[in-house]
C-alpha cells in the first residue's frame, strides 16, 4: 500500500484560519458550483471563508490556516508547499456533518475514479463512497481503486504527444465496469468523456445538477486552465 497522508481532523480546525477553495478547473468550467458548495458549508459546517489563489501560487494564509478543497492537486500542493497550512477534502467535511440532506440518486449504478493525487489518502476513497451511499448510489469497483488507483492519463499531458495521453486515457476507461463513472476532478471528466465513459462530477451529484460531457481537445482544456492560474 502506498504511505498514507493523513488529513487535519475536523475538531482540529480553526474556522477563523478555514478557508474554502475549489481549485482552477472547477471554477474555470462550473463557475456557479464554487459560490453552491461554499454556501452549503457555510449553512452546515461554519464560517469558511473563500479563497480563490491559485495553490501554484502564494496562498496569503496565516499559519495555522486549513483549506478545504475537492481538487487533489491543491490538496498536495498547500499541503506540501506552503508551511503552516493544513488541508481537507470537502468530501471527508460533507461526509462528516450529521443529517446533511442529499439527492436521492436510487437506481443509479457507478465506478469511482479515484484521482491519483488522492492515492496516499484512503479517508478520502472512504468519504467519497460513504457520501454515493446516503445518496442511494451502487457502486462497481474496479481493481484498480483507492490507493491502488492510477492516473487517468491527463498528468501526461505535456510530456508524451497528445495522441498517447489519448491512448492511455481510453486504457484506464476501459477498466471500469461501469459506462457511468463518477469523479472529483474536472480533468477526469475530459478524460472520461475522451474515452467512452459519462462521467458523472460528485459536486453535480451532491448539489442534484446534470454533469455534462466534456467536449475539449486536450490542448483547450489546458489552456483554460492555464488562463485562470496566470490570473489568480
Amino acid at each position: 500500500m502506498a504511505s498514507i497522508r493523513e488529513s487535519i481532523s475536523i475538531s482540529q480546525i480553526d474556522m477563523e484560519k478555514c478557508y474554502f477553495n475549489p481549485g482552477c478547473a472547477m471554477s474555470a468550467y462550473k463557475p456557479e458550483v464554487p459560490g453552491l458548495l461554499w454556501e452549503l458549508l457555510k449553512e452546515r459546517f461554519g464560517d469558511v471563508k473563500f479563497h480563490d489563489i491559485c495553490c501554484r501560487h502564494d496562498p496569503q494564509l496565516p499559519q495555522g490556516s486549513t483549506v478545504i478543497n475537492n481538487c487533489a492537486g491543491c490538496d498536495r500542493r498547500f499541503r506540501s508547499l506552503y508551511a503552516g497550512i493544513n488541508t481537507i477534502s470537502i468530501w471527508e467535511v460533507l461526509d462528516g456533518i450529521e443529517d446533511l440532506a442529499l439527492p436521492d440518486h436510487s437506481g443509479l449504478t457507478v465506478s469511482v475514479h479515484d484521482s491519483c493525487g488522492y492515492r496516499h489518502k484512503p479517508q478520502v476513497h472512504a468519504a467519497i463512497r460513504s457520501l454515493l451511499r446516503k445518496m442511494n448510489v451502487t457502486i462497481l469497483e474496479t481493481e484498480f481503486s483507492g490507493t491502488r488507483s492510477v492516473c487517468c492519463g491527463d498528468n501526461f499531458y505535456g510530456y508524451v504527444p497528445n495522441e498517447q495521453v489519448e491512448a492511455r486515457i481510453r486504457e484506464r476507461a476501459d477498466q471500469f465496469p461501469c459506462d457511468n463513472v463518477v469523479v472529483t476532478c474536472i480533468g477526469c471528466v475530459r478524460a472520461m468523456t475522451a474515452g467512452g465513459k459519462q462521467p458523472l462530477y460528485l459536486p453535480d451529484l451532491l448539489l442534484g445538477r446534470i454533469s455534462e460531457p466534456m467536449p475539449d481537445t486536450l490542448d483547450e482544456y489546458h489552456g483554460r486552465l492555464t488562463d485562470y492560474i496566470d490570473a489568480h
